[in-house]
């Protein structure tokens, strides 16, 4: 007989959800799918507010990735304003944001994927966490933990606090960087570069015992997704829109971000709160693309340091110039950390971003604004209207975990058919699942907007367990 198999709660990702994988009569896994469980809203909690509050309204809506959602609602505010932020504040923005992918790749590579890579899939899960791995290599786990401080630290100095920060603003930033800050945060970037040498060695030295897993979580064709600048170089924090496909060939290049919903659809499914965005041209659900480091690496000519260019390099000699494995999400968060770390402290030895003009005053002069900036996970966009007086009317945010929902369930759905075997189920094979999950980072309390597209369902439970009352739109 048919049946389904639940993993709830997936663990060791942001925020909640669910697999459900569905076997047939065969006793052989015919389809899965990966729920995301929880509902936040934020997108009509935005209407009614004043435009220039929403860069401190936006970093509310994660505590992983604040900073992502100020700098791209900054800019939705630069360009009510209608201006141009002064360099300083430019640098800030970008050295934040650096900042921002640093500690948050830290988290995924060191704190929730390492387990599995370094310990292995089939270990023992009472042991195959952060804490298992503390006692089995202090150092390693000391140094993941140290480098995300780093980065930490610099959100901590520009925003005033390491979570939720409301530095950001419409026309610039709302603080100066003095010196002996500038000087502090050049006093990390020795030991990152030692830490992400030594991180590179050991990925490295286990890849070849995953070849099973390289070759069957999450490798599959899709478009890929990021943005560039003007060389095709890696840009965070502002650029054009890129698009390739699974051998590399450029799709569509030179797309202005504030075009996104031309190009970008957004889909919604009845069993998920979260979107499923797709590349309109391709339609729905065949205009999958996938977005965040793997994408990026893909899109990008090159990195634009030095470092990290040969890390690029060696990571597109093993195969092809285009790697579609989704297991080498973790590789290219590891290419992503090492490029923000040399370009911070590129941009903490420019004099400029000591300036102390850093915010331009101007009143309101458009009735619509978008920024984009690229997110740890992927590339974000913030979209406002607002009303004559400056309220906002209408918000969408197009979150990166959201437009990777289509692959992350093909990915859920690829791996549950190759390795989890409904008659001899052992906990190996559903933390496989888990981890084709863990390879995107998904950031789920920031993906869950899209309020009356989606059944809502509020259950009161008694002391005893019973349905008591049940409330379903």
């Amino acid at each position: 007989m048919s049946e389904t198999i639940t993993i709830s709660p997936v663990t060791r990702i942001e925020g909640h959800a669910r697999v459900s994988i569905y076997v047939d009569d065969a006793g052989e896994v015919d389809s899965a799918q990966f729920h995301v469980v929880e509902f936040r809203g934020f997108e009509k909690m935005c209407e009614g507010r004043p435009f220039h509050e929403m860069p401190g309204l936006m970093s509310r809506i994660c505590g992983i990735c604040p900073v992502s959602h100020v700098l791209a609602s900054s800019k939705a505010g630069d360009a009510i304003l209608g201006v141009q932020v002064p360099p300083a504040a430019e640098k800030q923005r970008r050295l934040i944001n650096c900042a921002q992918v640093l500690q948050s790749h830290a988290l995924s590579f060191f704190h929730l994927s390492s387990p599995d890579l370094l310990m292995g899939m089939d270990s023992d899960p009472g042991k195959r966490n952060i804490f298992g791995l503390v006692d089995a290599d202090p150092d390693f786990a000391r140094r993941g933990i140290r480098l995300r401080q780093f980065g930490q630290r610099i959100v901590e100095i520009l925003g005033g606090k390491r979570i939720h920060p409301s530095w950001g603003a419409p026309g610039g930033v709302l603080k100066v960087l003095s010196t002996a800050e500038r000087d502090e945060m050049l006093g990390w970037v020795p030991e990152a570069y030692e830490t992400l040498e030594i991180a590179f060695r050991r990925l490295k030295s286990v890849l070849d015992s995953f070849q099973e897993e390289v070759r069957h979580i999450g490798n599959f064709p899709t478009l890929f997704l990021g943005m560039v600048n003007e060389d095709g170089e890696m840009d965070f924090y502002d650029g054009r829109i890129r698009i390739v496909d699974s051998e590399g060939n450029i799709v569509a290049d030179g797309l202005d971000p504030n075009r996104y919903a031309t190009y970008l659809g957004e889909a919604s499914e009845e069993w998920s709160y979260m979107k499923f965005p797709y590349y309109k041209p391709l339609g729905y659900p065949g205009g999958m693309y996938r977005v965040g480091p793997l994408a990026r690496v893909n899109v990008v000519h090159a990195m634009g340091a030095p470092r990290a260019d040969r890390e690029l390099r060696e990571f597109r000699q093993r195969t092809w110039v285009v790697r579609n494995e989704s297991f080498h999400y973790h590789q290219a968060r590891l290419i992503e950390m090492l490029y923000s770390v040399e370009a911070i402290e590129d941009l903490l030895n420019d004099p400029e971003i000591l300036k102390e003009h850093v915010r331009v005053n101007a009143g309101q002069n458009n009735s619509e604004g978008i920024g984009c900036c690229e997110a740890p996970r992927g590339t974000l966009f913030h979209h406002y209207q607002v009303d004559d007086d400056g309220r906002i009317k209408k918000a969408n945010l197009l979150i990166a975990t959201s437009q990777n929902n289509l692959a992350i369930n093909k990915a859920v759905e690829q791996t549950a058919k190759r390795f989890v075997n409904p008659g001899r189920l052992a906990e190996g094979m559903l933390n496989r699942v888990e981890a084709a999950i863990r390879c995107y980072d998904p950031c789920l309390s920031c993906s869950t907007h899209a309020v009356g597209q989606m059944p809502l369902s509020i259950e009161l439970i008694g002391p005893d367990g019973s349905v008591l009352d049940r409330v379903a739109r």
